[in-house]
Formats: structure tokens, C-alpha cells, sequence
């Protein structure tokens, strides 16, 4: 059966249904357990699905209006999120079987200072998102502000003040991503090309300060577990040639610290055109990436042969619920992954509000009957 006759057998299936596609959920879950444990391995029934969805899809769900007061609700007012995630919970186990979203709001990120303390710059929340505010303009006032960079890094425990008990640093705004937060997208690019000297000096004091957050909160945790992981969606921003320059050192230092083992986590999020950068990223040896919809499972897949590929659905194809693009792209991308599997099916990038329950389960239902590697 090709494509276009699977599609409209799972469209028509699902209008028969009264909307809801048809899964045997305790056979999908189950089965999605053993696949989600192991993605290449010889003997999963299926491909598994990376598709748990997320907050930000309570406003359509529920008819919940987007506005700037209500996204400000949810991620501030802890009553109000845990009425919000019960209902929506009700609604996903009706509908695919489990209670995706936990019910009691996750603990503030901006509790205990970070590296962009130590860079001097400060989460803004504007609308409906906190966002990094750049700290420096020029290369003047970059100077000078590493310069007293420098001496926080001399005295890091006095300035970070963590409490015991903190969990451990393993997750980072990628360095491309931070230093144009901090610095300014223009005004990095024309450095590296301008001033290479005053970049490299960014880029060391990144590194040097990222390698001090992870020992003193190392200390405050009582643990030292393996396993990186970065989001760095400007990383796109830079030629092969800058990347390498700025980039590819400080995460390449990091995994060599804190991922040295084939099984340790190096994972990197860039939901953005990150094709001229693959031969690049294929020497940090990730074991797994989630990249933009420019890329195809085959193109990743040449470059990252042993890496899990979480990909490669274009984010609006599921936040618009176009059902049968929805089900033509997870065609496309298992019948490249089918032959080498390491293929978890999801977003190439963020879930976005109006990515809907209904259209998690048109996928579910598509894995358990087409998706199937027994």
C-alpha cells in the first residue's frame, strides 16, 4: 500500500471513529516503552514516539485564551497551573492514554544564578516568555566586562551562594545562542570575523565559566553524574569555518569533561537550518539531536550514523493539526530511519500551542499500524 492509500486509510478510520484515530493504547504504550529504551535496537516492536507535548498546548486544548495574562498564569501562578494541568491530564488519558503533563508546577529555573549572572545579564519576561537581555554593546564595554568576569570566576563559590542540595549544572543555552543574547547576533558575527582575538577571549571565558558553574554546583549537589546537553538554535547563524572558531570548542570541551563515555548523554536542540554545520557536529559524537525541518532523516542520519535522530516533523505541521501532512511526514521520515532505525519520531523542534491530543493519537494510531519494525 503506498502513502496516499495509507493516509486516507487512517483519515477514514479516524472520521468513522467520531475523531479519535484507532489505537490499542495498552499494546501502543507498551510497546512504546521497549522502543522509546533502545531506538536502534534489533528487536523494538516500533518506532517510538517523542511527542509528549507540553504546557503551552493547555490554551487551544482546553479553549483557553492566549493572551499575555494567561501565559503569565502559567508559569507563575502554581494554583492556577495545577487546575489547568488536571484538566488537561483528564482529557489526554481519555484520549491517548496517559497523564502527560505533571500537576504541580516545575520549580523556577531563575532561583539560584546561572552563567548569565555571571556575564551580567538577566532574564526579562516580555509577553509570554522570559528572554536573555544583552548586557554589553561594543567591543569596549566587552572588554571590560570580562575582564571582571574574570575576577567572579577567581571567587565563583562566593558568588554563586548555592544552597546544598541543588541539582547538578548539565544544560546550557548553547554558546552561540548565549554569546548573541549577551553580546548581540550582529555584533558576535562581526567580532569573530573583526576581532578574533577579543572573540577567542569570549569564547575561553564561556568555556572557563561554564567548567566552574558545573564543579561548584557539582559540590552543592553531592553528585558529579555524566552527560551533557545544549539548545543552540543561533548556532545556524555562523559559517562552518566561525562555528569551528566559537562554537564547536566549548561544547567539544564540555562533552570531553562531562560525556567521555560512548553511552554518555550529548545531546544539542537547534530547531534551525543546521545542514552546513553537520560535518562539523558528526566529531562531537552526539548521541542524540533534535533538529530543524530543513533537514531530512537521511541527510542527519549520512553525517550522525550512531546518533538518535528526534525529528523530523515540522513543528506547524502539528501545531496547525494538518492531519494528513501530519501523517504524509511521519511516512516520509520512518521509511528513511526503517533500515538503520534511531528515529524517535517528533518535532523537529518546539510543540506550539495548537498542537492538539487528536493529533498525537493520528500518530500513534499511524505507528502501530505502519510504524511497526516487527
Amino acid at each position: 500500500m503506498n502513502h496516499s492509500a495509507r493516509v486516507a486509510d487512517l483519515l477514514e478510520r479516524m472520521r468513522s471513529a467520531e475523531g479519535l484515530a484507532p489505537v490499542d493504547l495498552e499494546r501502543f504504550w507498551a510497546d512504546q516503552d521497549r522502543a522509546l529504551a533502545a531506538p536502534f535496537g534489533a528487536d523494538i516492536p516500533q518506532v517510538p514516539l517523542g511527542i509528549m507535548m507540553g504546557r503551552e498546548c493547555v490554551f487551544d486544548e482546553l479553549a483557553i485564551p492566549e493572551t499575555p495574562a494567561n501565559w503569565h498564569k502559567l508559569i507563575h501562578d502554581a494554583e492556577w497551573y495545577a487546575e489547568t494541568a488536571r484538566a488537561y491530564n483528564d482529557k489526554a488519558e481519555r484520549i491517548v492514554g496517559r497523564r502527560l503533563l505533571t500537576e504541580r508546577m516545575p520549580a523556577p529555573q531563575l532561583a539560584t544564578k546561572q552563567l548569565h549572572d555571571i556575564f551580567e545579564s538577566r532574564y526579562v519576561w516580555h509577553n509570554e516568555s522570559y528572554w536573555l537581555e544583552q548586557s554589553v554593546h561594543g567591543e569596549d564595554e566587552l572588554q571590560r566586562l570580562l575582564d571582571r568576569v574574570d575576577q567572579r570566576l577567581a571567587n565563583l563559590r562566593e558568588f554563586l551562594a548555592l544552597p546544598p542540595g541543588v541539582a547538578p549544572y548539565r544544560h546550557q543555552r548553547g554558546p552561540v545562542t548565549f554569546a548573541t543574547s549577551i553580546f548581540g547576533v550582529e555584533d558576535l558575527l562581526y567580532l569573530i570575523l573583526d576581532n578574533p582575538s577579543l572573540a577567542g577571549r569570549f569564547r575561553d571565558t564561556i568555556l572557563r565559566a561554564m567548567l566552574g558553574l558545573a564543579e561548584v554546583y557539582d559540590e552543592a549537589a553531592g553528585q558529579s553524574p555524566h552527560g551533557f546537553s545544549f539548545f543552540d538554535d543561533n548556532s545556524c547563524l555562523l559559517t562552518p569555518e566561525m562555528y569551528e572558531f566559537f562554537g564547536y570548542p566549548i561544547l567539544q570541551a564540555i562533552f570531553a569533561k562531562y560525556a567521555p563515555a560512548p553511552g554518555d548523554r550529548r545531546y544539542q536542540h537547534s530547531d534551525s537550518p543546521m545542514g552546513h554545520l553537520l560535518p562539523i557536529l558528526a566529531r562531537l559524537n552526539f548521541t542524540a539531536v533534535n533538529f530543524g525541518p530543513t533537514l531530512t532523516v537521511s541527510e542527519i542520519r549520512h553525517h550522525l550514523p550512531h546518533t538518535v535522530i528526534e525529528g523530523q516533523l515540522a513543528p506547524f505541521t502539528f501545531s496547525r493539526n494538518e492531519e494528513e501532512k501530519i501523517v504524509r511526514e511521519f511516512f516520509r521520515d520512518f521509511d528513511q530511519a526503517r533500515a538503520k532505525r534511531g528515529l524517535i519520531f517528533a518535532t523537529a523542534g518546539s510543540v506550539n500551542n495548537g498542537s492538539r491530543l487528536t493529533g498525537m493519537r493520528l500518530l500513534m494510531a499511524a505507528i502501530q499500524k505502519y510504524g511497526r519494525y516487527d
